[in-house]
C-alpha cells in the first residue's frame, strides 16, 4: 500500500511541478499544471477558451469549453459542454473535471466567463449557448450561479433579451470570455460583442438578478475587458484585427460615451488577452495596480506575457515571458495568498495550463 501511494505522489508531482508544456516556462515558475487536456477524458477532441476566478473564500474555479465531436467554435460544433476543475489550496491541488453544463448533442455552450460577486459570495457564469437542431443559428446568452465557490451551479437562465436586441438575432453575437468585474459601488459590469454592430457593456445592479444593457455602440470592438479605475472611470481593453496592438476604451459617466485609442505599447495578434485590478492586504484600489497578460507578438500566438502597470494603464512594464512557446486566450486571477494565478492555452490549444507567481516576479 505504502509502495503505491508513493507511486501516486511521484505521478502527480511529475504532473504539478515537471515540465508540462513543449518548451520550458519561463525560469522562476515551478508550480505549472496542465488542467485540461484531450488525454484526460475519452471522446473529447479539446478544451478551449480558459476562465479563471477566485471565490470568496479563496478558492480559485477554473472554467472552460469541452469540446466533444471536434474543436471548432460555438457556431461549428453541435456538442460543447461548460467543465470546472477547482482548487481549495492556491493551485497545489485540484478536483476531477467537473461538469456545470452539460448539453446533449446538437447543443453547444461555450466561451465561459465569471464575476465573484464579493458582497453575496455568488459565482456568476456566462456562456454562449446555440441550438443546431431547428432554423436558422442564432447565438443566445446564458447564466448559471454557484452558491458554495463553485461546488454546485444552478440550471440556465437565458438573460439574450436582457442584454441585447431583436435586431441583432441574426447577428454574430457573444459575451466575452474570461471574467467581468463588481465595482467598488457593488455594479456588476461585462462586455457583450456584436461583430456587425459594435460592443457594449451591460451589467446589474442587484447582485445578478437582472441585467441590463448600456446602449452605447463601442468600436473597434472585438473579445475585450472591462476594469474600474481608482478614480471611477471604466478602462475596457481590447483586441482588434490586423492592428498589431490593443485598443483601449475609457469612460468616465457611467458607459455614455467612450473615449478611444490605440495602445501602441501591448502588442497583439488579434487573440484574446485578459486585465484585473491587483488588490491584497498590502495593496488598495488606490494604489492603481493593473495586471494585463496577453501574447507580446503582433502577428503571431505565442510568447504568452504579463505586465504591470502602477499607474492604471497609463504606462506598461516591460512585458514579463510566461511561455514562449505557442499560447493564447489567458485568464488572471488573484490568489488569496497575493500571488497571480494565470490560466491559459498551451501548444497549439493542446494544454491548459495554470501558474502562478508573485507581483514582485513581474518586475524583476
Amino acid at each position: 500500500m505504502k509502495k503505491v501511494f508513493f507511486l501516486a505522489l511521484v505521478i502527480f508531482s511529475l504532473n504539478s511541478y515537471g515540465q508540462i508544456t513543449e518548451q520550458p516556462l519561463e525560469k522562476g515558475l515551478k508550480k505549472a499544471v496542465n488542467l485540461f487536456s484531450a488525454d484526460m477524458k475519452e471522446g473529447v477532441s479539446c478544451y478551449r477558451i480558459p476562465a479563471i476566478v477566485t471565490a470568496v473564500n479563496g478558492d480559485l474555479v477554473c472554467a472552460i469549453d469541452e469540446r466533444v465531436p471536434s474543436c471548432a467554435d460555438l457556431i461549428g460544433s453541435r456538442n460543447i459542454n461548460i467543465v470546472v476543475r477547482r482548487s481549495t489550496n492556491n493551485g497545489r491541488t485540484w478536483t476531477p473535471i467537473e461538469t456545470v453544463v452539460d448539453l446533449p448533442d446538437g447543443e453547444s455552450a461555450s466561451d465561459p466567463s465569471m464575476i465573484v460577486d464579493q458582497q453575496t459570495g455568488t459565482i456568476i457564469m456566462f456562456y454562449n449557448y446555440m441550438t443546431h437542431n431547428e432554423g436558422e443559428k442564432e447565438f443566445r446568452f446564458h447564466v448559471v450561479k454557484s452558491l458554495d465557490n463553485g461546488k454546485t451551479w444552478t440550471k440556465p437562465e437565458d438573460i439574450t433579451e436582457q442584454i441585447s436586441k431583436t435586431e441583432w438575432n441574426k447577428n454574430f453575437r457573444f459575451i466575452t470570455s474570461g471574467r467581468g468585474i463588481q465595482t467598488k459601488s457593488g455594479k456588476l459590469l461585462h462586455c457583450v460583442v456584436n461583430l456587425q454592430n459594435g460592443g457594449r457593456v451591460f451589467g446589474s445592479d442587484n447582485h445578478g438578478k437582472s441585467w441590463y444593457l448600456i446602449d452605447t455602440k463601442i468600436t473597434p470592438f472585438d473579445e475585450s475587458k472591462i476594469v474600474e479605475l481608482a478614480d471611477g472611470k471604466w478602462m475596457i481593453n481590447s483586441r482588434v484585427s490586423k492592428q498589431g496592438c490593443r485598443t483601449v476604451h475609457i469612460s468616465d459617466d457611467q458607459g455614455k460615451t467612450w473615449a478611444t485609442h490605440k495602445e501602441t505599447a501591448l502588442e497583439d495578434p488579434t487573440c484574446n488577452a485578459s486585465i484585473i485590478r491587483y488588490t491584497s492586504k498590502k495593496y488598495s484600489v488606490k494604489d492603481k495596480i493593473l495586471i494585463f497578460a496577453n501574447n507580446n507578438d503582433s502577428k503571431h500566438r505565442k510568447n504568452m506575457s504579463v505586465r504591470i502597470s502602477r499607474d492604471d494603464g497609463k504606462t506598461w512594464s516591460k512585458p514579463k515571458t510566461v511561455y514562449k512557446g505557442s499560447s493564447a486566450y489567458p485568464s488572471l486571477t488573484v490568489m488569496k495568498n497575493g500571488r497571480i494565478g494565470l490560466f491559459f492555452e498551451a501548444d497549439n490549444y493542446k494544454k491548459n495550463v495554470f501558474v502562478s507567481f508573485p507581483l514582485r516576479w513581474i518586475e524583476k
